[in-house]
């Protein structure tokens, strides 16, 4: 069979018109070199060029041999330097799944830290997939899942990061404002204002209000931050937001409160597919994460 090494070989014996300047030209001894030739000229049977001949002298079967490398060679050339710049200029894609929309904020300097050590690597976060992100993890859609609610499955590997405390937030002028913490039975018949998530899901209902058979008013369901702030700001309604979202009421007259005298404290946990080819990115991130979390807690208990 005729390798690329024979047609570099041919193409390096035309440009330098001898067995010496070829074997400089392909970096390899003189000896070498002809051995390589002798070993073409057997399997095609026939010879190269003439022996003694100055400049070489191709045969007929040399000069179809060179027409051909002069065909390939650059073809070959050009699709080196084309993959190579594709792998060069390959981006990694992490997609990040989040149950929580209000954690942005509080991550964006463990992401921008991560982002200066791997540019080439850019992180998607999205809650598009809710409550089913581990199903969309299982299935490989996304790599990352920030989760306070892990199922079992053998196929998703969960670590537990840090626990969070889960405030109440009321209007001002609202009667429990001014209170240090609040008892389940003091939000009877409370209206609940929530993200776009079933009641049985809602951290407040299911970890404070349900295991105390506390019955609430109406469920009323808001997509954005912002406008569910404002909305409890204007007493339509009360609500729960991790302690990170806190900050996010500066300029709304709001108040925020414990739930019950300990406070209700959730855990986070990272999900990754334990087939993932990019685990140790992920751990990265995760660390960063981490060590994000930790300090802004500090920072919430020196504020307060």
């Amino acid at each position: 069979m005729i390798e690329l090494r024979h047609l570099r070989t041919l193409i390096a014996l035309k440009e330098t018109g001898s067995l010496a300047g070829a074997a400089k030209k392909r970096f390899v001894t003189q000896s070498a070199l002809s051995h390589q030739i002798k070993e073409l000229e057997t399997r095609i049977d026939a010879q190269l060029f003439i022996r003694k001949s100055k400049p070489l002298n191709f045969t007929p079967e040399g000069q179809r041999l060179i027409s051909l490398a002069e065909k390939i060679i650059p073809e070959v050339i050009a699709a080196e330097q084309e993959l190579k710049a594709g792998l060069e200029q390959q981006r990694i894609a992490l997609n990040v799944g989040v149950e929580c929309q209000s954690c942005y904020r509080w991550m964006q300097p463990a992401l921008e830290r991560f982002r200066v050590m791997h540019p080439d690597v850019d992180i998607n976060f999205t809650a598009r997939h809710g409550f089913q992100s581990l199903d969309a993890l299982e299935a490989n859609d996304i790599d990352l899942v920030f989760t306070s609610d892990p199922t079992p499955s053998y196929q998703i590997q969960y670590q537990h990061l840090f626990d969070f405390e889960v405030r109440l937030l009321t209007s001002k002028n609202h009667s429990l404002a001014h209170q240090e913490f609040v008892s389940p039975q003091q939000l009877t018949d409370s209206n609940l204002l929530t993200y776009p998530l079933p009641l049985d899901k809602v951290d407040l209902y299911k970890h404070f209000l349900a295991p105390a058979q506390v019955t609430i008013g109406q469920q009323k369901q808001c997509e954005l931050t912002l406008m569910l702030m404002q909305r409890v700001a204007s007493g339509d309604g009360v609500t729960a937001l991790p302690i990170w979202s806190i900050p996010e009421t500066h300029g709304i007259s709001l108040a925020s409160i414990s739930l019950g005298k300990d406070g209700l404290h959730r855990p986070l946990f990272s999900a990754i597919n334990r087939s993932t080819k990019h685990q140790d990115l992920l751990n990265q991130l995760k660390n960063e994460i981490c060590l994000e979390a930790s300090q802004y807690q500090l920072k919430e208990v020196a504020a307060a």
